[in-house]
């Protein structure tokens, strides 16, 4: 029995490192916030000289130093300004060093003229929207786009209907304080931010003409989806006139004329965007469920590396998974989509606020706010670092004429990546309807028919039939492996396939 002793040690050691997991790859750290408040944070800017800026929903801005140090106890916090209602916007602005706070009914400038740290002058920017009663209104503010101006994306009245104006569009407000509408159709947005080109998106969530949470792409004068904002089309001329309103209910005559598609039933949203040409689809969606239930804060990863092998991606927090996605978009047809995959998972409460510095560190926060969150903590505040291993990862998926293109972060078993039972596939939408949320429908089974790796031992391109255009596609790859024997450290992903690419 001795002899066995050595043996039963090893195997739990060599099953760890045979199988890495999240935190083997990306370290949480979980800071002790303020005993003087409850620290929900719901908006997180980077400020010079290695400081942060954090906005709760319950009015206040801290400023924080040495939460990028490797000692959580170097952590301090200081109240730069109280009063304000909820924070969901921080933008510094190196020109004027002033940071400019969105709130529930303004965007206002903060100076601080005496150097003490605090703020004592509230300069009114912009309240160019209306406000209500209804605590549903939350106004949600990004940092400067490369214009210099910042995008406000504005809750509808109750999530439902748009009882004061511009609740349910997206404005830009320029340097001089001057709003510009930028697009309408907004529900319940999460988070406001920026791809690596400059391009703006934001999260909205599952409600009426909402199947699942989505990541969207804010082009200027586009319809986003829900037609509960569009009366305030005669405040915003530079719009042009208001689109034509989604229909209620599912095109019956049609669906049925079409009942012998290979690719199944048309998809709503495929055929309301032939209707409606100013709607603009959800880039991705965002699962529910699986990927998360209330998306919110959106961050770039532009830290050339520090972070890991995904620069340039996406990432997307969730407030009800309190979890981190990640996501990476490719432009087809000169539409956005593409593909989400789980990526770290376990913070402390549900995420709201989240920036990336340049270092790569990933600083959240947020709040359960009586909805509830999977960490199990009413507030938190924490940082995400990678911590040099590279994990097994599917690092891209585009689309193709026929299939899909994988390439991963390690070079793959040439064996397991070119057996088609290595891979299963379903495809589903959800209904574009002005009922609350839905299920997954119209559900496709393709078949994986051959996957070909590539020459550099990292790529695999798939050949599957059908594609059906406007579903969400499930990817697993269960029988993946690296050339080390590692399985994926997440084996499945959800790309959203607006559109399929002639060549």
């Amino acid at each position: 029995m001795n002899r066995l002793l050595p043996l039963l040690v090893l195997i739990p050691a060599l099953l760890s490192a045979a199988d890495p997991t999240e935190a083997d790859c990306y370290k949480i750290t979980t800071f002790e916030t303020p005993k003087e408040t409850a620290l929900e944070v719901g908006s997180i800017e980077l400020l010079p000289e290695g400081k942060l800026a954090l906005g709760t929903r319950r009015g206040e801005v801290w400023f924080v130093t040495g939460a990028g140090s490797a000692d959580p106890s170097s952590v301090r916090y200081k109240l730069h300004a109280s009063g304000l209602h909820e924070v969901l916007g921080l933008a510094w602005n190196p020109k004027d060093a002033c940071l400019y706070a969105t709130t529930r009914y303004e965007v206002t400038r903060l100076k601080d003229t005496d150097g003490d740290g605090r703020a004592d002058v509230f300069d009114n920017v912009s309240d160019a929207w209306g406000v209500s009663g209804d605590y549903h209104e939350y106004a949600v503010g990004s940092r400067f786009d490369r214009t210099g101006d910042l995008w406000v994306t504005l809750c509808l009245t109750g999530s439902f209907s748009s009882q004061v104006p511009f609740r349910g569009w997206a404005l830009r407000i320029k340097p001089d304080g001057t709003m510009v509408p930028a697009c309408s159709g907004i529900r319940s947005p999460g988070g406001v931010g920026f791809d690596a080109d400059g391009e703006v998106y934001y999260c909205d969530n599952q409600g009426p003409w909402h199947g699942s949470c989505t990541l969207q792409h804010l082009v200027p004068g586009s319809f986003q989806g829900h037609p509960g904002g569009n009366v305030w089309y005669d405040l915003a001329p530079n719009m042009g006139p208001r689109p034509v309103d989604p229909i209620p209910e599912a095109f019956q005559g049609e669906r049925k004329r079409n009942e012998d598609r290979p690719g199944g039933d048309p998809d709503r949203m495929v055929m309301e965007r032939r209707r409606i040409k100013e709607l603009v689809p959800p880039a991705v969606y965002l699962v529910h469920g699986k990927v998360g239930n209330s998306a919110t804060a959106i961050l770039c990863d532009l830290s050339a590396g520090k972070f890991g092998p995904f620069s340039r991606q996406l990432f997307v927090a969730d407030q009800s998974h309190s979890n981190l996605s990640r996501v990476f978009l490719e432009t087809v047809n000169g539409i956005r989509q593409g593909v989400v995959f789980p990526f770290r998972s376990g913070f402390a409460s549900g995420l709201i606020g989240g920036r990336m510095d340049e270092e790569g560190r990933v600083f959240v926060g947020g709040s359960d706010r009586g909805w509830g969150a999977r960490g199990g903590k009413p507030f938190c505040f924490e940082k995400c670092e990678w911590t040099g291993r590279v994990p097994f990862e599917v690092h891209e998926m585009r689309a193709r004429p026929d299939g899909f293109e994988l390439t991963f972060t390690q070079p793959v078993n040439p064996a397991a990546a070119a057996d088609v039972k290595s891979y299963s596939m379903r495809a589903f939408t959800y209904a574009y309807r002005e009922q609350y949320g839905g299920d997954e429908v119209d559900e496709v089974l393709p078949k994986v028919t051959r996957a070909e790796v590539g020459a550099d031992g990292r790529s695999v391109r798939l050949r599957i039939a059908p594609l059906t255009q406007g579903h969400v596609h499930e990817l697993h790859l269960d029988g993946v492996r690296s050339a080390g024997g590692l399985p994926l450290l997440h084996a499945v992903g959800y790309y959203t396939l607006n559109e399929i690419p002639a060549k």
